[in-house]
């Protein structure tokens, strides 16, 4: 999902105003109780906490999105490891994943919450609120997202669940029981061990995150119903397959079992014509 444009304040500079008499003093300052007094309430927007302008003045880590830079050997090995996805890799053509996330491993985790188990566009529309709540350059970081109250929280469309999902996520990281920066430096194992001890994030999140995330290149979803699918039509089969042979293939394919998993939900993309021609 593309970042969010960046937003700026639109508030002016404020210019040296003249000395002005003591009555005129007075006045607006009556005037500014006056105000006060027939304000309307606070929004959830405006409760939320605010966060500096500058990304970097803030002191925060820079982070970038990249394409996936596969090893030389690994569509030839694809392609010796299975014909039908050999003819897969020819017509999808080069791969073009970009991994990583331009504000951080946080935002990707929390995103990967809010989209579970959601159509897209409607995830979509809750995630764009949660980023409204906090009119600033960048998301919010954990100790923020854990001041914001509830009911602010939950009129993005969050659900009770998501959100005590977000919060055990946001309290880990904040406490520095869960180091997101460091999960690059661990293997696949660990990183799954780490990430499902967060309550809402299962293996299958947490095997996406290995994937489109840190870009590990031999992670085999073999519970995902889109790679099942994806093997029930390279195989010509009806049924979807059993975990016997999602197993064998996950052996067959390593150590480029993401590779292949992404070919495989990229045929799913396929006009099932197409589809039915191509493995003939």
């Amino acid at each position: 999902m593309p970042s969010s444009p960046r937003r700026t304040s639109s508030k002016p500079a404020e210019a040296k105003q003249p000395a002005r008499p003591k009555k005129t003093q007075g006045a607006t300052k009556k005037k500014a109780a006056a105000g006060a007094t027939n304000a309307t309430p606070t929004t959830a927007r405006q409760r939320a906490p605010r966060r500096a302008k500058s990304a970097a003045a803030a002191g925060a880590k820079r982070y970038q999105e990249s394409p996936w830079v596969l090893p030389r050997q690994a569509l030839s090995h694809l392609r010796t490891s299975h014909p039908g996805l050999a003819r897969v890799i020819e017509r999808v053509g080069p791969c073009t994943l970009t991994i990583g996330h331009a504000e951080g491993p946080f935002v990707a985790l929390v995103r990967a919450i809010v989209f579970q188990q959601l159509a897209t566009k409607a995830a979509t529309t809750i995630f764009g609120r949660l980023r409204d709540l906090f009119p600033a350059e960048s998301f919010p970081d954990p100790a923020e997202i854990l001041a914001t109250p509830d009911e602010a929280l939950r009129g993005c469309g969050l659900s009770g669940q998501k959100l005590s999902y977000l919060r055990d996520l946001s309290q880990r990281v904040h406490r520095g029981e869960l180091d997101l920066d460091s999960l690059s430096s661990l293997p696949d194992a660990e990183v799954i061990t780490r990430l499902t001890a967060v309550r809402g994030i299962g293996r299958w999140s947490a095997q996406m995150f290995l994937i489109f995330y840190l870009g590990r290149l031999d992670v085999w979803p073999d519970g995902d119903l889109g790679i099942r699918h994806g093997v029930r039509v390279l195989h010509g089969h009806t049924d979807l397959p059993p975990a016997q042979l999602m197993q064998e293939l996950g052996a067959r394919f390593s150590p480029f079992a993401s590779i292949a998993s992404w070919y495989l939900w990229r045929l799913l993309d396929l006009p099932e014509e197409e589809r039915l021609l191509l493995l003939a």
